[in-house]
C-alpha cells in the first residue's frame, strides 16, 4: 500500500514538474517582450536593461525556470507578481478560500440536484418523463457557463433584483455563481446516477432484496443507491479539481475574488 501511494506521488510530482515547465517554457517563447509590456514603451533601452536584471530577465530561460524550482522547494517561494510586486504566494491565498468556497458550494448543489433527478429519471426508465428529464440534463451539459451567468443575471439580478450581482460580502452574492457552476456539474451527476441505478438495479442482490419483501424505499436506500454511488463520488472529486481550476471565467463575470 505504501509502496503503491508513494508510485502514486512521485507520478503526481512529475506531472506537475513537467506541467509547469511546458507552461513556462511556452510563455517564454511568446512573441513580445515582457519588460517593454511592464514598464513601457518610452522606456530608454538603459532603463529596459536596468529593468531586464532587475527581474531576472535578462538570464536564460533554463537558469530562470531552474531558480524557480529551487525557490519553490526549498522555501515555498512561487515568486514576485509581474503587475502588483508582491507575492504569488500572498496573492494565491488571499483569493484561494474565496475559490474553494465557491467550488463547494457549486459541487454541493451539483451532487443535491444531479442526484434527485437522476434517481427520478432512473424510476420512470422509458417513460416520456424520462425521455424530457434527460433531453433537460442534456441541454444542461451543452450551455456554456459564460452565456448561463449572463443569463442568470438578467433574470434574477436585473429583471426580479432578487440577487445581488458583483462581490463576495455574503452569502447572496454565492447564489448565482455557485448555480451557474453547478449546472453542467449537475446534468453530468444526473445522467450518470441514472445509468448506475439502472445497472446495480438489474443485480442478483437487489432481485433477492424483493424477493424477501423489503419496501421498494427500503432496497433503494439501502441496496441500490450504496452501490449506486460509488462512480459518482469519484466523479464528483474530478469535478471538485475542475471547478477549482476552471472557475476563472464565472469568477471574473461576478467579479468573485
Amino acid at each position: 500500500m505504501l509502496h503503491h501511494l508513494a508510485r502514486r506521488v512521485l507520478g503526481a510530482t512529475l506531472v506537475l514538474v513537467a506541467v509547469s515547465a511546458v507552461t513556462f517554457f511556452v510563455l517564454t517563447a511568446a512573441p513580445g517582450d515582457a519588460a517593454a509590456g511592464l514598464i513601457g514603451e518610452t522606456a530608454s533601452p538603459e532603463q529596459l536593461a536596468r529593468f531586464r536584471n532587475e527581474m531576472g530577465l535578462d538570464r536564460p530561460a533554463p537558469v530562470r525556470y531552474a531558480i524557480f524550482l529551487h525557490d519553490l522547494i526549498r522555501h515555498g517561494d512561487l515568486g514576485q507578481s509581474l503587475i502588483s510586486g508582491r507575492p504569488v504566494r500572498d496573492l494565491l491565498l488571499e483569493r484561494l478560500p474565496y475559490t474553494l468556497w465557491l467550488a463547494l458550494a457549486a459541487t454541493t448543489l451539483a451532487t443535491i440536484a444531479g442526484g434527485m433527478t437522476g434517481i427520478l429519471a432512473a424510476r420512470r426508465a422509458g417513460t416520456w418523463s424520462d425521455t424530457a428529464i434527460m433531453a433537460a440534463v442534456n441541454l444542461g451539459v451543452a450551455l456554456p457557463s459564460f452565456w448561463l451567468a449572463l443569463l442568470l443575471v438578467m433574470l434574477f439580478a436585473l429583471q426580479l433584483r432578487w440577487l445581488p450581482v458583483f462581490g463576495a460580502d455574503s452569502t447572496r452574492h454565492l447564489i448565482l455563481p455557485a448555480v451557474t457552476l453547478a449546472l453542467p456539474t449537475s446534468a453530468v451527476v444526473a445522467r450518470l446516477v441514472r445509468a448506475a441505478l439502472l445497472e446495480v438495479q438489474s443485480a442478483d442482490y437487489v432481485r433477492t432484496a424483493h424477493a424477501k419483501g423489503l419496501p421498494a424505499r427500503a432496497v433503494l436506500r439501502r441496496h441500490v443507491l450504496r452501490n449506486a454511488l460509488i462512480p459518482v463520488s469519484t466523479v464528483l472529486g474530478l469535478h471538485l479539481g475542475y471547478l477549482l481550476g476552471g472557475a476563472f471565467i464565472v469568477e471574473t463575470i461576478f467579479a468573485w475574488p
